[in-house]
C-alpha cells in the first residue's frame, strides 16, 4: 500500500479494528510525511493510584509503542512487531486526554526505528521513547 492511499479515516479505520486500540479511545488527529498524531480519550480505569489520580504508566508504554509503530504505517500500509523499547518518564498524567506523536528515524528494509512523545492537552511533556520495529516481510 502506498502512503497515496493513507488517509486520515482510513488509518482511522485501521487502528481501530484492535479492541486495544478501541478501548483506548485513539482518534488520528493527523498523518504527516514522518508520522502521525493521535489522541488517546480518558478513562478512569487509568489511573493507577486514586490518592493520587495518575496514569499507569504501562498506558503510556503502550502509547508510545502504538504510536511509534502506527507512524510507519503510512509508508507501509501495515503494523510491524516491536524488537525493542525505550520509555522515559517526564512527568505524571493526571485526569484528560493524551496527545501522542509518533515520528519515523529510520525506515529499513528489515529494522526500523520510530520515537513518539505523550503530551498532555496542555502541552505538556508526559512521556517520550523510542522503539525498534522488525520491519522484514517475507515475499
Amino acid at each position: 500500500m502506498s502512503d497515496e492511499t493513507m488517509t486520515v479515516e482510513r488509518v482511522q479505520e485501521m487502528i481501530t479494528r484492535g479492541p486495544y486500540h478501541q478501548w483506548l479511545g485513539l482518534e488520528v488527529l493527523g498523518l504527516h510525511d514522518d508520522g502521525i498524531e493521535l489522541k488517546a480519550k480518558w478513562r478512569d480505569e487509568w489511573v493507577v493510584n486514586p490518592q493520587g489520580g495518575y496514569t499507569h504508566g504501562g498506558i503510556l508504554a503502550a502509547l508510545v509503542d502504538l504510536t511509534a509503530d502506527w507512524a510507519m504505517v503510512i509508508k507501509s500500509g501495515r503494523p510491524f512487531p516491536t524488537i525493542d523499547l525505550r520509555v522515559d518518564y517526564h512527568a505524571a498524567a493526571m485526569k484528560g486526554d493524551l496527545i501522542a506523536r509518533g515520528k519515523i528515524i529510520r525506515m529499513g528494509s528489515s529494522v526500523s526505528c520510530c520515537e513518539a512523545t505523550i503530551t498532555d492537552e496542555n502541552g505538556k511533556l508526559i512521556a517520550s521513547g523510542r522503539g525498534t520495529y522488525s520491519t522484514f516481510v517475507k515475499k
